[in-house]
């Protein structure tokens, strides 16, 4: 029989684990349902960061490896759009303008047509349609010049779309620009029709030039119907060498036309739209810069800064993310054309004045669609505390998943006590699993819950995360 004096260690470690939480230090493994989901999971305990603490509360209930830097996947959008509703103000919005250069003789414009972008994260086809309808009501119809498409504010740099994960036709890949138009995405609408014997496709937004040859149609089962259609893109279009099965019905796939440029992008659906709109356009579509003698025409607002980040953190847009961050330099610089690095300097200096430690944050792109990003539980934690004390709280945490309910959180923990209490930003990647946000408990308590996994068993990790929201609002 052992020495009664061996067992010490091994009855101090059990009783660790079913002491009240408040009376846990800080330093303590997690609560022991979130560690038995990472045993199930092969996930070891020193690849996860964890950080929970009442808003309210002076020191963290769970700081668990939390000054650990590592990959926050998406969870970086929290740092990029609190950072910018502080910097910029829940009522920041951008403009896209337009104007003419040359003499409008009745509806003929003798000149070009200038668009310039400010970096609107949400011009989508509907508003670029209100926009042209502007500037056709303001008398213009036919335009004997040139489309020229001002992007200067954002510095041009090279942006390889397949750098990430060599996928580089999937909507997430796409990059920043000022004239982002429509997230520079397709969405490619199949029908079959099996009597006639083909698949028909149709394209939105509507783009003059782009052409989608269809796939052929056949009459097996409906399986992987994505990696079947074998797509071949093209800088004017989109071949489909597979097949689409009959029994699919109809479905949609979103593509990035990555090979297409983003100023032929735009041209092609401004032609399309402007067309639709009795309009025409003899000259080609380049870059350039709005002269200072231009003459003002139509002005087109996005919705404000509050509104845009719930697109971005509820469904965890990238590129918009990636706008947000680049408009936060072009802002805070002189109106120099912004760099992702300024952005990221700029973020740096505003977590740094909020007495945040930001030795662990690595900043790319402010989308965390990467894997070079780092931030630690700790930091991010404490992000979250200052936000909640900030006057944008309300639009921060509107702007998160609502566990159960929306987003992407809207099929997690469906039937558990914390559904409809928690407002909870998610990441994924390989190798990444993280959750950061807010969670009501059952006592009437706020916490701040902060859970980053860094292993290539992450996946298996979200049992872990599921279990830590639910354990602070049972037991916080």
């Amino acid at each position: 029989m052992p020495n009664s004096k061996s067992l010490l260690p091994v009855f101090a470690f059990a009783l660790s684990l079913v002491v009240h939480p408040a009376c846990r230090a800080a330093a303590d493994l997690p609560p022991p349902v979130v560690a038995a989901a990472l045993t199930r999971g092969e996930i070891p305990l020193d690849a996860t960061g964890i950080y929970v603490q009442q808003v309210d509360s002076n020191a963290p209930l769970i700081a668990f490896n939390a000054a650990k830097p590592l990959n926050p996947a998406s969870t970086m959008k929290l740092i990029t759009t609190d950072a910018a509703l502080d910097l910029l103000g829940p009522a920041y919005t951008w403009k896209t303008q337009a104007y003419t250069t040359g003499t409008l003789d009745g509806d003929v414009l003798n000149g070009d047509l200038i668009i310039k972008g400010s970096g609107d994260p949400s011009l989508v086809t509907e508003n670029l349609w209100l926009f042209l309808r502007r500037i056709r009501d303001d008398g213009i119809r036919e335009i004997h010049g040139n489309l020229v498409l001002d992007r200067s504010a954002f510095a041009p740099v090279p942006y390889d779309p397949a750098q990430f994960d060599g996928d580089p036709i999937k909507p997430y890949n796409a990059g920043p620009d000022a004239l982002l138009l429509n997230y520079k995405a397709f969405a490619l609408h199949f029908v079959p029709h099996a009597k006639a014997g083909r698949v028909d496709v149709s394209i939105d937004p509507p783009a003059a030039g782009w052409r989608v040859t269809p796939p052929r149609l056949e009459g097996g089962p409906c399986l992987d119907w994505e990696a079947a259609l074998r797509p071949a893109p093209a800088a004017d279009g989109i071949a489909f060498d597979g097949s689409f099965s009959a029994v699919c019905g109809d479905k949609t796939l979103y593509v990035q036309p990555y090979l297409t440029d983003d100023t032929a992008y735009f041209g092609m659906v401004f032609r399309a739209l402007w067309s639709e709109l009795g309009g025409s356009l003899d000259g080609t579509v380049t870059d350039g810069t709005a002269p200072p003698d231009g003459q003002p025409v139509a002005e087109w607002q996005s919705p404000p800064l509050a509104e845009v980040i719930r697109h971005i953190n509820k469904y965890s847009n990238n590129v918009m993310a990636r706008q947000v961050l680049l408009t936060i330099a072009e802002e805070t610089n002189g109106g120099v054309p912004a760099t992702t690095a300024q952005g990221a300097a700029t973020v740096r200096n505003w977590l740094a004045a909020e007495s945040i430690d930001t030795t662990p944050l690595v900043i790319d792109n402010g989308a965390g669609l990467s894997r070079e990003a780092r931030v630690s539980a700790a930091l991010m934690g404490r992000m979250l505390l200052a936000a909640f004390r900030s006057p944008a709280m309300p639009e921060l945490m509107s702007s998160l998943p609502l566990v159960a309910e929306d987003g992407t959180m809207r099929k997690r923990l469906i039937d558990d006590g914390v559904a409809g209490r928690a407002h909870v930003k998610t990441g994924s990647l390989q190798d990444v699993r993280a959750i950061a946000g807010y969670v009501l408990a059952a006592s009437g308590k706020r916490y701040v819950v902060v859970c980053i996994i860094n292993h290539p068993n992450a996946p298996a990790g979200q049992a872990a995360e599921d279990a830590l929201l639910q354990w602070v609002y049972e037991h916080g």
